[in-house]
């Protein structure tokens, strides 16, 4: 079967665009892995996140087309190969996070082919935005993935970042909007013992 240039084209920018997302996969987080033998990088985190959806989209508050949440969470840290991870708790990068982010979106997605070009910045802007029910899983999902792997890490990235309670609970301002029983689960179960044992600090006096 011969090509068309049309199709060539098409092919040549997917692949390109193909080969420019498995930089994903340099890009480390501050969250350790379950074991604590590493830091995952943000290829793992969208998996995890993925997989998560699949499993627990029965707890979120409104019905969700699933395949559209996921798609969501697989891409809307591709934008971090240009832009960077932005710690969740680093509050002097938080700054200029949203004005990187989009710089990064409109170079990573202009890579693709029009159609497909639109169709995934939509979904990043989509999960930006929060605003449909799948957007506000995605981000209880986006939330409470850390949770569990600090949980499970003896509270690592905590510990080193010296994280008090009241910096998780803002972080975790909106979780509940995707799914109350998750963030009441999270909170019982990863964000209170972690509290308990130290793994992280009480309120600050200031907030």
């Amino acid at each position: 079967m011969e090509l068309s240039e049309e199709q060539l084209e098409r092919l040549q920018r997917q692949f390109q665009f193909i080969r420019e997302i498995d930089r994903e996969k340099e890009i480390m987080r501050q969250t350790p892995l379950a074991d604590n033998s590493r830091k995952e990088d943000d290829a793992e985190h969208a998996w995890h996140m993925a997989v998560m959806t699949l499993l627990l989209a029965e707890y979120s508050n409104e019905k969700i087309d699933v395949l559209h949440t996921v798609s969501m969470l697989l891409i809307h840290d591709l934008i971090e190969i240009y832009a960077g991870d932005t710690y969740a708790y680093d509050e002097e990068g938080r700054k200029t996070q949203k004005a990187r982010e989009t710089m990064a979106a409109d170079r990573l997605y202009a890579l693709l082919p029009e159609d497909q070009r639109d169709e995934l910045r939509a979904l990043w802007e989509e999960f930006e935005a929060e605003e449909t029910p799948e957007a506000r899983f995605a981000r209880t999902m986006d939330n409470i993935q850390p949770l569990v792997l600090n949980d499970a890490s003896g509270g690592t990235s905590w510990i080193e970042h010296g994280v008090h309670l009241d910096q998780v609970l803002g972080r975790n301002r909106n979780t509940a909007r995707g799914s109350e029983v998750l963030w009441q689960y999270a909170q019982d179960h990863f964000i209170a013992p972690a509290l308990a044992s130290g793994a992280l600090q009480p309120p600050r006096q200031d907030t």
